[in-house]
């Protein structure tokens, strides 16, 4: 029978949250026992940059989320490549598919979430089939593109992130690309429709067909048991060579048990605490606190995911932390677009206000409530997006400049001298933009 190893803190999850909060955890206790678990076996990575590998086979060396020797010099015990099979929290314990058991002080679910893949799909299981939200998964996709000879399609269903992220990464590849996608446009959670077009408009470009309105009804199997095609809801077919379902990420639950609080993810309070004493989460497993809609919701983003971390790992080691909220933000660059949503894209009533700015290759969109900032799309010109996101997280009354919110011209010299004062005396951290869109996206953290 495995001995049992007492571990003061247990994280589980080994990606932005876990890796906040391990860091907060030693900025207040050096030397109580620290365990880190994951089922993925490579050390902390950038999620955001799969894109890379498989497009360009960026090495997992260049996109380490900290530096090699993370794990040795915050002495924390990196058990990777191994599954928690079950979580006991009355004894407080876990165990792991390797039979191993590890009993916890205080404990941490950053579980991430895992791929939306229906039950009832037909053809699922076929080989030519994958989904895409790990390492794993690019690595996968690579090793079958490099067996295949000549032209290859690809099916991609799903045009959110992590759709549109696939697509342009097998088009770097010379991949033919098809997305299907169920809602009236492309990236249709984070962006209305105008700022979606733009997207479209390049990925059309760059030859990937999109077909929205639809579903893919089945998967469809070659006599030798791999991808042939699909078939849509309408009864049409398009033959391809591999499928990418990229439907969506749901929290990962499996490990709550019923012992805590759940709704669409794990609940929890300010303190990133569970129903359960000495239990935490954080990141995309988590409903925490949005300060948009001021209540507890699903943000499923990488900088969310470390702040929520950090203030679980301060909870943790004893020093009292309070999560200020998140909210819904993302900027990407596919097929060239600079673009960035964050907070509400749409207003979900007729008392919001909605500024608008077109032209010239250019969309501003800010969405106003009582002279506060509730949301922004920014399509083409981007750069003063973190102005703005700021106004919004620190719930600034902008109803007397907000005209200036979408003109050319916008800066900080457009604020209210008190606000720019302060705004120009914040670290950079703080101040600055809401994510450089392009190469290194796990350095977004706005704020703490």
């Amino acid at each position: 029978m495995a001995r049992e190893e007492k571990i003061k803190y247990l994280i589980i999850g080994n990606s932005a949250g876990g890796i906040g909060a391990a860091e907060a955890i030693r900025g207040v206790d050096r030397a109580g026992t620290l365990a880190i678990v994951s089922d993925e076996p490579y050390p902390a990575y950038s999620r955001p940059l799969i894109s890379e590998h498989l497009a360009e086979g960026r090495p997992l060396e260049k996109m380490l989320y900290r530096p090699a020797d993370f794990y040795e010099k915050n002495k924390i015990k990196a058990i990777l490549g191994d599954r928690v099979m079950r979580i006991d929290f009355t004894e407080h314990n876990i165990e792991l598919a390797s039979g191993r058991k590890l009993a916890w002080g205080k404990l941490l679910l950053a579980t991430g979430g895992v791929p939306i893949v229906p039950d009832n799909l037909e053809g699922r299981d076929l080989k030519g089939v994958f989904t895409f939200t790990t390492l794993g998964d690019a690595e996968a996709i690579d090793k079958f593109l490099k067996q295949r000879q000549g032209k290859l399609k690809a099916v991609v269903i799903g045009g959110g992130l992590i759709g549109v992220s696939a697509t342009e990464a097998l088009v770097k590849r010379g991949v033919e690309v098809s997305i299907v996608e169920m809602k009236d446009w492309v990236l249709n959670t984070i962006l209305d429709e105008e700022a979606a077009e733009f997207e479209a408009e390049a990925s059309a470009n760059a030859g990937v067909d999109i077909i929205t309105g639809h579903t893919v009804a089945k998967i469809n199997s070659s006599r030798l048991g791999e991808v042939s095609g699909v078939s849509l809801d309408d009864g049409r077919s398009i033959a391809c060579d591999m499928v990418v379902i990229a439907i969506g990420v749901r929290p990962r639950l499996d490990l709550a048990g019923n012992g805590v609080k759940t709704n669409r993810g794990i609940i929890v309070d300010r303190r990133m605490a569970t129903s359960i004493p000495g239990v935490y989460a954080c990141g995309d497993v988590s409903e925490a606190y949005d300060f948009v809609y001021g209540e507890n919701r699903l943000t499923p983003v990488w900088p969310n995911a470390y702040v929520g971390g950090r203030v679980a790992g301060l909870n943790m080691a004893g020093k009292r932390a309070e999560y200020q909220g998140g909210t819904a933000m993302n900027a990407l660059k596919y097929f060239g677009v600079n673009i960035v949503s964050a907070g509400m894209v749409s207003p979900p009533d007729d008392g919001y206000e909605v500024l608008i700015k077109r032209g010239d290759g250019i969309y501003k969109k800010v969405i106003l409530k009582d002279g506060l900032i509730t949301g922004l799309v920014l399509a083409g010109d981007i750069e003063k997006a973190g102005i703005i996101y700021n106004l919004m997280k620190d719930r600034i009354n902008v109803a007397a400049f907000k005209e200036t919110l979408v003109a050319d011209d916008f800066g900080l010299a457009s604020l209210p001298e008190e606000i720019w004062r302060e705004k120009l005396t914040m670290p950079p951290s703080e101040a600055g933009s809401i994510v450089p869109p392009a190469e290194e996206p796990e350095e977004a953290v706005i704020g703490e």
